[in-house]
């Protein structure tokens, strides 16, 4: 591991600081690329126009007449907390701008697989709709969205992932990653686009005379969902999607929020009133995503769209029961999968290039989790396999990877499939994170050919895990208040959470937890003894060592101290 420090251009970070910034947020910013306060302008009037996305115009034209029409609309949505945040957005936005009939059909992860299929397209016809709104999925949807129009429904597709060579041929496309977009934010997650479609159907309704700007719908009550999906769903947060998380964030904080979200803060000891991206990613978005992952999401789209506080509660006290099911199970999985992969290569030598494990006891449901904890662990790209338990493809495997940085995975399965015909059955994604379905008894010939695709890919600095961070933290800067304010600013992918690094003197080190698998450490930090824990450590550190570190605040008997959560050490 090495700990390399970002470049703060001193110029950007003065002018910051000149315009009224933080002075340590004006160098942490600055490192991120901000140039201007004004870039810092969260006010939803500097959001990207909707009329930047290619098809949207088309998009909202149908939808208004559906609603103009009082017709039966039906959203398939993707069973992650992008996908039932972008549900419940859809859903509620169409009700708000009229539309009467609105309900929502999720695929199942193991019976039906991703995205809009042909079967999928024909339980919708079932439920009567006259118009079918994918969120979230769609783009690589050729045959479901053919059989929707062969059916009789109109089809509009609402989309953020990568288009295949051949694009559906959908009454309306919305994706700012389809050829000829020219959105400038191509990060937008599903929920985001969504989003971007009732503001444009808004305006064509208002167009249309159905109202005016004073009477118009709020569509603002929203952002809370379109914060948690765009940040669960870990896509990079340009300034575009920080406006949008910010604004959601804001409203969060003030109380203003479905009941849904308040249940789910409750119910994982989270306090709303002073949220951050944290708690979407790793409180609210893994609740919620359970639901897809070992039951069924329409738990957890309902527990989004529930207006009633008792409904609400109990909903999303079901989703934590099967979230910390899913934890058992993943435990399980990820030490059997850290196994299988420290058996490809001697304690002595290097990871291979990439990893690809398969156990038949493996769940179909936390593969992806679990390839994130071993891509986490041994700085490789990783693909989890489980044997597929739906009906009639017995014998295939349903895998889900993660990459590092430097290494396109999508791009690269697609490079298998092509040396390998007929390995792949199915596959998508994107640069950090996909899916794929074998063909029965490929297994060996896929891990080969992705570890081939590695080789030829990644050089040794590439394999070596880095963690960039920014520098030392000033003593002045060690404080409670100081954490709060970084806790209130947006951060995440693309956007890293403010990480430190500096040679502290260890005084005192030892294992905690209920299994001893975290470290809790005693620093000196610029001659004030400081906390630290390393959660999921159990190494002992020599007496002096390089770490990185972010801050947290622990609070005890009502006093507040500083903590430094270890991120990495350099030896």
């Amino acid at each position: 591991m090495k700990i390399i420090a970002r470049d703060i251009p001193p110029r950007a970070a003065w002018a910051l600081e000149q315009a009224g910034v933080h002075p340590l947020l004006a160098q942490l910013y600055a490192a991120r690329g901000v140039g201007s306060a004004a870039e810092l302008d969260d006010g939803l009037a500097r959001l990207l126009p909707p009329t930047g996305l290619h098809g949207i115009q088309t998009a909202a034209a149908l939808l208004a007449d559906a609603i103009a029409q009082d017709q039966h609309l039906c959203i398939v949505a993707d069973y992650d907390c992008d996908g039932a945040t972008a549900c419940a957005v859809a859903v509620r936005g169409l009700r708000l701008l009229g539309a009467r009939h609105v309900d929502y059909l999720v695929p199942d992860r193991v019976i039906d697989g991703y995205g809009l299929t042909a079967p999928i397209a024909e339980r919708v016809k079932q439920r009567g709709a006259d118009v079918l709104m994918t969120v979230d999925n769609g783009i690589s949807s050729v045959e479901g969205v053919a059989q929707g129009q062969t059916l009789g429904m109109r089809v509009v597709v609402t989309d953020h992932h990568l288009a295949a060579a051949q694009l559906p041929f959908a009454d309306a496309i919305v994706n700012p990653n389809q050829p000829g977009c020219s959105f400038a934010s191509k990060h937008l997650a599903g929920v985001g686009v969504v989003f971007y479609v009732l503001l444009a159907l808004r305006s064509e309704l208002r167009a249309r005379g159905f109202f005016d700007t004073a009477s118009q719908p709020k569509l603002d009550a929203l952002l809370p969902l379109v914060a948690l999906g765009t940040v669960a769903d870990v896509v990079v947060l340009d300034a575009n999607n920080r406006r949008l998380v910010a604004q959601g964030l804001k409203r969060i904080r003030a109380g203003h929020m479905p009941a849904g979200m308040a249940a789910l803060f409750n119910v994982a000891g989270r306090k709303a009133a002073v949220a951050t991206t944290f708690d979407f990613g790793f409180a609210l978005g893994p609740r919620i995503n359970a639901a897809g992952r070992l039951a069924d999401m329409t738990i957890g789209i309902e527990c989004l769209l529930t207006d009633d506080a008792g409904r609400a509660d109990a909903l999303a006290r079901t989703l934590d029961r099967i979230n910390r099911e899913r934890r058992d199970i993943e435990g399980g999985m990820r030490d059997q999968a850290l196994l299988l992969a420290e058996n490809l290569f001697n304690e002595d030598d290097n990871p291979p290039p990439a990893i690809s494990v398969f156990d038949a006891d493996f769940h179909q449901g936390v593969v992806g989790i679990v390839a994130s904890r071993i891509k986490d662990k041994l700085h490789r790209p990783t693909f989890v396999f489980a044997a597929s338990s739906a009906p009639g493809h017995e014998g295939e495997l349903k895998g889900s990877g993660r990459s590092i940085p430097g290494f396109h995975l999508r791009d690269a399965i697609d490079l298998v499939s092509k040396r390998h015909p007929g390995v792949l059955l199915q596959f998508g994604g994107h640069a950090m994170a996909a899916g794929c379905t074998l063909a029965a008894g490929q297994f060996e010939v896929f891990e080969q050919a992705l570890a081939r695709i590695a080789s030829e890919w990644l050089d040794a600095a590439t394999l070596t895990e880095r963690i960039a961070t920014d520098g030392p933290l000033a003593p002045q800067y060690c404080r409670a208040d100081v954490v709060d304010t970084l806790h209130r600013e947006v951060w995440g992918q693309g956007f890293a959470p403010p990480t430190f690094s500096e040679e502290v003197q260890v005084l005192s080190q030892r294992l905690v937890g209920a299994d001893k698998n975290h470290l809790s450490l005693k620093l000196l930090h610029h001659g004030q003894p400081v906390d630290g824990v390393w959660f999921g450590h159990t190494d002992q550190l020599p007496s002096k060592v390089l770490l990185a570190f972010r801050l947290d605040v622990n609070e005890w008997r009502g006093e507040r101290k500083v903590q430094f959560l270890i991120e990495g050490a350099q030896t």
